[in-house]
């Protein structure tokens, strides 16, 4: 492929090889560092002039961090005069914080918006929003890919009694989700209602739907510290599920998440690349992981030869 450049940010260079070896590329070099007061240093290192670069740095490990770096990255393409610059972002930082809930709260998956156009970003690449409505932050093109394809894809060859399931939300948010996979599927669907007391803490749920002896999959776009999921599960069992798993499209797992899954009745946490998860494999035998590469690699080949991406939203490509 001419004229195209693929780097990678230092927070999930595994993806960012994947994709590289599916377009039959190598990364571009890049050296990334920090300064003694922990400014982040970024040096491109080869030639992008009138290049089609793509720079794939997802919304995980120390965030903050790897923001500033890509936003670096981007104003150090832009200046060697990249004909165009896209991020690939697979979890988008701060997608939580997408709209003003209460009195003084900042909407900040826009602040991260703006921040990119500024930095000089040509086009978005991302995967599952937590709200579409993101993709309206932005002037730019900004393609948010779905990772349930690939779920789909999973559900077929691992769960021998998917014909006998019902797929359920762990909340109302995401009815819309488990509606689209229930009725690919043709199978029932549930959501669980949670009320909340604080952040991060489940007071309540209550189960809309049936799964006396079914096998339930529980669904969702990303999942934290578990509380909901591993809530939800038991409420699931106790309502009559014969087995439960759940699929996440990014799973964070932070604070006490690995030994609440440890700890709960899922066959199986399913998620996908978006964000590293070998070292919580290492802790917990229930997550496995679904690689999306080929989805990520598919859209920039799509996109680099000017082709619409919407292909990807009913197809795993090979």
């Amino acid at each position: 492929m001419p004229n195209i450049k693929i780097f990678s940010g230092s927070s999930h260079q595994d993806l960012s090889q994947k994709i590289a070896d599916r377009l039959g590329l190598e990364l571009g070099k890049v050296v990334t560092k920090k300064f003694s007061n922990q400014e982040t240093c970024v040096e491109i290192g080869e030639s992008v002039r009138g290049e089609d670069v793509y720079i794939v740095q997802s919304g995980c490990g120390e965030i903050n961090d790897n923001i500033m770096e890509l936003l670096i990255m981007i104003n150090a393409c832009k200046f060697a005069s990249a004909s165009r610059v896209t991020a690939v972002i697979p979890c988008f930082p701060y997608a939580r914080q997408d709209k003003k809930d209460k009195s003084r709260a900042p909407i900040a998956a826009k602040l991260v918006a703006n921040s990119l156009l500024v930095a000089g970003i040509n086009h978005i690449i991302t995967m599952d929003l937590h709200a579409s409505q993101i993709q309206g932050f932005f002037d730019i093109p900004a393609d948010n890919l779905y990772a349930e394809p690939a779920v789909l894809k999973w559900i077929r060859e691992n769960i021998p009694e998917w014909r006998n399931c019902t797929i359920v939300s762990p909340d109302a948010g995401g009815a819309k989700r488990v509606t689209s996979i229930a009725d690919r599927l043709n199978v029932d669907f549930a959501l669980i209602h949670k009320e909340r007391k604080k952040a991060n803490e489940v007071d309540r749920m209550v189960l809309v739907g049936d799964v006396k002896d079914r096998v339930a999959i529980l669904v969702d776009d990303m999942a934290d510290t578990c509380g909901t999921i591993c809530h939800a599960a038991d409420k699931l069992l106790s309502a009559g599920a014969t087995k439960v798993y759940a699929i996440l499209t990014h799973g964070i797992f932070s604070g006490p998440a690995i030994s609440r899954i440890n700890n709960a009745c899922f066959e199986a946490v399913v998620v996908t690349n978006t964000i590293p998860q070998e070292d919580k494999m290492k802790h917990c035998s229930k997550i496995q992981v679904i690689d999306i590469s080929m989805i990520l690699a598919e859209a920039i080949r799509r996109t680099h030869n000017g082709e619409s991406v919407s292909y990807l939203f009913n197809h795993v490509p090979e």
